[in-house]
C-alpha cells in the first residue's frame, strides 16, 4: 500500500527506457531504487545507449541492460519497430519511458507491453496508455519527474527521491590502480606522474572536472581551477583531472599553470575507469555535468559550480555537496554560451570561495 492506504498494482517485470546523458542516467537510479523499494521482487531492465552499461553495471537494482542500437537523435522507424518486436518474448508487465520523445515510445508499443507509462511529451497518446501530464511547477527537479513515474497517477507529489548510490568493488579499484600505475609511495613519484595512492594511506586526492558537455556557459574558468590545484598541491594533495577528449585543452592548461603536478586523465579513460578512479578521491570540484552526478552517487564531498544552469533543477543528489551559484538576475539562462558575453555568473565565483569549502 502507499501512504494513502491504496493498494499499489504489482508489475513484476519492468522495462525502463533510459536517458542518453550521463547525469540523467545517474539520476535515473533513484527511479530504479524506488521501484525496488515498492516491489522488492520486481525485475528492472533498462533500455539505454551502450555507453551507459558501465553505469548500469554499478547499479544493483538493474537486472539487465539492453543496448539501444540507434544513436541519439536518429529516428529509424523500422529499426525501432524491429527492436520492439524483438522484446515481445521478454513478457514485460510495464514500460516506463524517461525520454519525452515520440520515437522513444515506439519500441515499448511494438513490444506489446500492456502498461506504458510516461509523460505526454511529443503528443504520444496511443503509444502510451498510462500518459501523465507533467506539472513542472510541482515537479521542479529532474529526479522528481523520474521517480514520479514509478507511482500511481493519484499519488502525493512531489515524491520522496532515494539517493543514487553507485557500487564500486575493491577489484575494480585495484584494476585502475594497476592500469594507471598508482605507486605505493609519494617519494617515488615524479612531477606530473600519477602519485601515491593506496586505500590505507592518508594522502588526499582532489578531483577536478573542468568540462561540461552542454557548453562554455557551464564551465568555470580554467585559471580558477588551476589556482585551486596549485593551493592543494602545495598542501600535499594529489590533483586529478577528469573529462572527455573535448576537455583535453582545458585540462592541459590547468596542468601547465600547476607546473605539471596534476595527473591528467582527460581522454585517457573509459567512463567505467573514470568512475572507479573517482571513487578513490576525497573531494571533487566540478561544473554542473555528468561527472558531478557520478561524484554525488559515489558519496563524495562535492563543490558544484553553477553558471547558466539551475541548481534547483539538477542538483547533485548528495548531502555532502556544496552548491555555489551567484543567483544573478540573468541566471539561470540555460544557454550554451552567455548571451551577454560576460559570464559574470562564473567569473564572480572566486577560487578562494571554493578553497574555503574544500577546507571546511
Amino acid at each position: 500500500m502507499n501512504k494513502s492506504g491504496k493498494v499499489l498494482k504489482k508489475y513484476h517485470k519492468i522495462l525502463v527506457v533510459g536517458p542518453s546523458w550521463v547525469g540523467d542516467m545517474v539520476m535515473a537510479q533513484s527511479l530504479f531504487i524506488a521501484l525496488k523499494n515498492t516491489h522488492p521482487d520486481c525485475q528492472v531492465d533498462v533500455l539505454a545507449p551502450s555507453w551507459t552499461l558501465s553505469l548500469l553495471e554499478r547499479m544493483p537494482e538493474v537486472s539487465k541492460a539492453i543496448v539501444m542500437p540507434l544513436p541519439r537523435g536518429q529516428f529509424s522507424l523500422m529499426a525501432r519497430i524491429k527492436l520492439g518486436l524483438s522484446l515481445r518474448s521478454e513478457g514485460y508487465d510495464q514500460a516506463i519511458l524517461l525520454p519525452n520523445s515520440w520515437k522513444s515510445a515506439i519500441p515499448p508499443f511494438f513490444a506489446n507491453i500492456p502498461v506504458r507509462t510516461g509523460y505526454i511529451g511529443e503528443c504520444r497518446w496511443g503509444l502510451l496508455n498510462d500518459a501523465r501530464k507533467l506539472d513542472k511547477n510541482l515537479l521542479t527537479m529532474t529526479v522528481q519527474r523520474f521517480v514520479a513515474l514509478s507511482l500511481p497517477v493519484d499519488a502525493s507529489m512531489p515524491p520522496e527521491c532515494p539517493t543514487p548510490a553507485l557500487t564500486i568493488s575493491k577489484d575494480r579499484q585495484q584494476s585502475v590502480i594497476d592500469k594507471f600505475k598508482l605507486t605505493p609511495s609519494i617519494a617515488e613519484s615524479a612531477p606530473g606522474s600519477l602519485t601515491a595512492y593506496t586505500p590505507s594511506m592518508a594522502i588526499k586526492i582532489l578531483a577536478l572536472c573542468p568540462g561540461a558537455e552542454y557548453g562554455p556557459a557551464k564551465r568555470w574558468l580554467t585559471e580558477y581551477y588551476a589556482e585551486v590545484a596549485r593551493h592543494k598541491i602545495d598542501q600535499g594533495w594529489q590533483v586529478w583531472l577528469f573529462g572527455s577528449d573535448k576537455d583535453k585543452a582545458d585540462a592541459a592548461q590547468i596542468n601547465r599553470e600547476a607546473s605539471g603536478f596534476c595527473t591528467d586523465f582527460t581522454g585517457r579513460t573509459s567512463l567505467a575507469e573514470a568512475v572507479d578512479l573517482m571513487s578513490l578521491a576525497n573531494t571533487v570540484v566540478t561544473n554542473d555535468s555528468g561527472l558531478m552526478h557520478v561524484a554525488a552517487a559515489l558519496d563524495k564531498k562535492i563543490i558544484a559550480i553553477y553558471g547558466s544552469s539551475d541548481p534547483g533543477f539538477t542538483p547533485p543528489l548528495n548531502d555532502k555537496a556544496h552548491v555555489i551559484s551567484l543567483n544573478l538576475d540573468c541566471a539561470p539562462c540555460f544557454k550554451r554560451e552567455c548571451p551577454l558575453g560576460h559570464t559574470h555568473c562564473l567569473v564572480g565565483i572566486t577560487p578562494d570561495r571554493v578553497l574555503d569549502l574544500i577546507n571546511t
